[in-house]
């Protein structure tokens, strides 16, 4: 199944995309339902974020190729983590599917794209095991966590690097029924295939993460953890479009504009 959230007539609705539609619910897929009879074709409605999140996790450096690439932008020994770390972004930067990134007028050149998986939590979740992680999530969507690389080395944090208007596109719907053994990410810009990776071959599992931050915090319906991305990204420019395809999910394509 997949979930959209979408806007019709100036209204927001949860639907379930059937093809080329997408069936209104009265509801939603966290706190429960009713399927309506209403329906619309998926071309004339508009995809939102498919989920406003409570709490908005993303992990640390969680593939191997992308912390040698982020050892070597740093200046510093390559050093694979010991263990999962946890970080957070805000609700601001998030955008849908087919929305604008605006680049704000004093980015440098040096932006780049982050095509990450991300978990979709479904029910409430304390103290899991990592065998029982997966039960507790709703499904998959795709996340492009936009950084500009000169500010993260700039701030003491990540607010501006990751945090801006717009640096978090996060869609196209959430699929319940993809599955992690698999999956392969394909990031394109402009229509040229860049990077190509297994979306599962992480150095800290989904299964891990959740299991870890449940011991000290209860996961809630509707959170979502971003996953990390694999190796480096071209510098991104004004006029460039970026698609990235998870396999079993679909694809979030995002242009680029800079700021007058």
């Amino acid at each position: 199944m997949r979930w959209a959230r979408i806007e019709v007539a100036g209204k927001v609705y949860f639907g379930i995309i059937e093809g080329d539609s997408v069936k209104i619910v009265d509801g939603d897929p966290f706190e429960g339902y009713r399927e309506t009879d209403e329906r619309h074709a998926l071309a004339d409605v508009k995809l939102l974020v498919p989920v406003v999140p409570k709490t908005f996790y993303a992990a640390g450096l969680n593939y191997v190729a992308h912390v040698e690439e982020q050892a070597r932008l740093h200046g510093r020994e390559i050093n694979l983590p010991k263990k999962a770390d946890v970080g957070y972004r805000a609700n601001n930067a998030l955008i849908a599917h087919g929305e604008t990134i605006t680049l704000p007028r004093d980015v440098t050149e040096k932006v780049e794209y982050e095509g990450e998986l991300v978990a979709v939590i479904g029910k409430k979740a304390k103290n899991i095991a990592e065998t029982e992680a997966l039960d507790c999530l709703l499904g998959f969507t795709i996340g492009n966590d936009l950084t500009e690389r000169s500010w993260q080395k700039e701030d003491r944090t990540l607010w501006r690097a990751k945090n801006t208007d717009t640096f978090s596109p996060m869609g196209p719907w959430i699929d319940t029924d993809a599955k992690l053994q698999g999956m392969e990410t394909i990031v394109k810009v402009n229509g040229e295939e860049k990077i190509r990776f297994e979306t599962n071959n992480m150095l800290f599992s989904v299964q891990h993460y959740l299991s870890t931050i449940s011991k000290y915090i209860e996961l809630q319906p509707g959170d979502v953890f971003w996953m990390g991305t694999e190796g480096d990204s071209p510098n991104l420019i004004h006029g460039d479009v970026v698609d990235i395809e998870i396999t079993g999910i679909g694809t979030l394509s995002n242009p680029i504009a800079k700021e007058n």
